[in-house]
């Protein structure tokens, strides 16, 4: 079962059925799609999206997400698990925009971190970030993630592969 997680700011909840707004908004935002390397998804798909974290993947614990609030207000979505691209599990982060440049990235980053080591009893984890997105790549830095290799889309977008140790 996902637990709910607090940083000093945040508090990282298991999504609820009134959520869903929320959540729709922050992934049809198109700034946060251009920095997630995410097309645009038709909203019913978003919808069909966030109900399957409620009926499938919080019952059957397939991996953990969490909806991130900050002074009571939605403001991203978080998760950990498993990637296709290694042996390992990945941490995927989004904020609304008008969260960006305030910390709460690399906050997230390090109660994910928390999380995968004393949680899910990992060594390291592994974060995507496309090649352009400079800010987060910088941040992912200064935490300490190092670069693994480069994926290239079929488009041919790059986005870095990193990894980091859990024990940072």
């Amino acid at each position: 079962m996902t637990p709910t997680l607090h940083s000093e700011r945040l508090e990282f909840r298991p999504y609820r059925s009134q959520d869903e707004e929320a959540f729709v908004t922050l992934l049809r935002d198109e700034e946060v799609r251009r920095w997630m390397g995410q097309d645009e998804v038709p909203e019913d798909d978003l919808r069909k999206a966030f109900r399957m974290i409620l009926t499938d993947i919080y019952p059957q614990g397939l991996f953990d997400v969490w909806g991130l609030w900050h002074e009571g207000r939605y403001i991203g979505h978080a998760e950990a698990k498993k990637t296709g691209n290694v042996d390992g599990h990945e941490l995927i982060t989004a904020l609304a925009p008008a969260y960006w440049g305030k910390g709460l990235g690399s906050e997230v980053i390090r109660v994910l971190l928390r999380h995968a080591r004393d949680n899910l009893g990992l060594n390291e984890v592994y974060g995507m970030v496309g090649a352009e997105n400079t800010a987060s790549l910088a941040m992912a830095e200064r935490l300490g993630f190092h670069h693994v290799r480069d994926v290239i889309g079929d488009d041919g977008s790059v986005t870095k592969m990193l990894v980091i140790s859990t024990a940072t």
